[in-house]
């Protein structure tokens, strides 16, 4: 494989709810060490900050790379010990109170709706492994139980269990927030709008959030064999878990895995604009080619075959037959996202199976006997 080339990424500030697109200055200033976590730096200053304006602004973090080192270092790796995941660890009865770090808006001006990448401090209080989530319960009361808190929302964790950071105390969270407009007027109606999903998007730096969890065991990335091939299918934020497994793969050093397989991403997005983490991923594109395959299906730019929108499923069939050879080769298949995008992948890949004289049921059953199926849809 090859060494990840310079990059590093410096932390800025915008001010709430600015539309202006996220320019992120890419240089190498030779003074920067991991070690310095110098985005943490600046996140501390802020969050210790009493001025008000402060206090309202974003902070963009985004990972700090040296060109001298192939990957990056990572602690605690006591982390590495255990044989089974950290499960349900704090329940809804007495959830963790974690704080906010950072919120940054991921996606350009022209995505339909905004995404945001959610940064939580958990102390190392409340470990995870790639493909858990968090439970998050928004402040308030619940409006069908008065006097009840709101009911515990599942989010995918979008970093590995060493944080964005690197220090194994922060979870991030992709988060698009929940709108709702009339119908007849096009207007925004608040009252209908996600309760959660809104409530992290408008976090600053500081804000207390009540998390549960970790939960799911699904899409944990078996790790038995670092040679495998692994099939990544996410729509939006079904992004968030192949985030986590892919700066595992290739952006930290850690001792027990050692990546040599391929890691195949599948991304179905609206527009560029709307691209999640495309910077990473490309960056990995560039650094391990041998290793690592990213298709992007972009439903409002690009065309299928037969002259309409572009899915996910699309391009699966326009790579059928490799992935049918490599699943029956043993490669674990994730999907992630809206539970709508399954019905149209599981038409596609019948159809291809019916063409290869195939029956994709019994196939789909093989698959998850094998344990090579996982799905997490929402």
């Amino acid at each position: 494989m090859m060494a990840h080339s310079a990059l590093s990424q410096v932390a800025i500030s915008v001010p709430v709810g600015s539309d202006l697109p996220l320019r992120r200055s890419a240089f190498k200033p030779p003074s920067i060490n991991i070690q310095d976590k110098s985005c943490a730096r600046v996140l501390n200053l802020e969050l210790k900050a009493s001025n008000s304006q402060l206090r309202s602004r974003r902070v963009i973090c985004m990972s700090v790379q040296q060109a001298s080192v192939p990957k990056v270092n990572v602690s605690p790796l006591e982390l590495e010990d255990s044989a089974e995941p950290p499960l349900n660890l704090f329940k809804p009865k007495g959830p963790y109170t974690a704080t906010i770090v950072s919120v940054e808006r991921l996606v350009g001006p022209k995505a339909p709706g905004e995404t945001c990448h959610i940064v939580i401090d958990h102390g190392g209080n409340v470990p995870y492994w790639e493909g858990q989530s968090y439970g998050v319960i928004p402040p308030g009361e619940n409006p069908k139980k008065p006097g009840s808190p709101h009911n515990v929302r599942l989010y995918s964790i979008a970093s590995t269990r060493y944080g964005d950071f690197f220090d194994g105390k922060t979870a991030s969270l992709c988060v698009r927030r929940a709108v709702y407009y009339e119908p007849e007027t096009g207007k925004e109606d608040p009252s209908k709008n996600g309760v959660c999903s809104n409530f992290l998007c408008n976090s600053k730096p500081g804000d207390k959030i009540q998390i549960t969890g970790p939960s799911g065991k699904i899409m944990l990335l078996p790790e038995d064999d670092p040679n495998a091939t692994h099939i990544m299918i996410g729509t939006g934020t079904g992004i968030a878990p192949f985030r986590g497994y892919l700066r595992r793969m290739f952006m930290e050093q850690i001792p027990p895995f050692k990546f040599g397989g391929l890691a195949w991403l599948f991304l179905g997005v609206a527009n560029t604009d709307s691209l999640l983490y495309d910077e990473e991923f490309s960056k990995y594109l560039k650094d391990y080619p041998d290793n690592f395959r990213y298709d992007k299906a972009l439903s409002r730019e690009q065309k299928n075959k037969n002259g309409g929108k572009m899915y996910v499923q699309d391009k699966i069939e326009e790579y059928s037959d490799e992935i049918f050879k490599l699943l029956d080769g043993g490669a674990h298949i994730y999907f992630c996202g809206l539970k709508g995008m399954m019905p149209g992948i599981q038409e596609t890949l019948k159809r291809v199976a019916e063409q290869r004289g195939e029956s994709w049921d019994e196939k789909l059953s093989q698959l998850k006997k094998n344990k090579q199926w996982h799905v997490e849809v929402y």
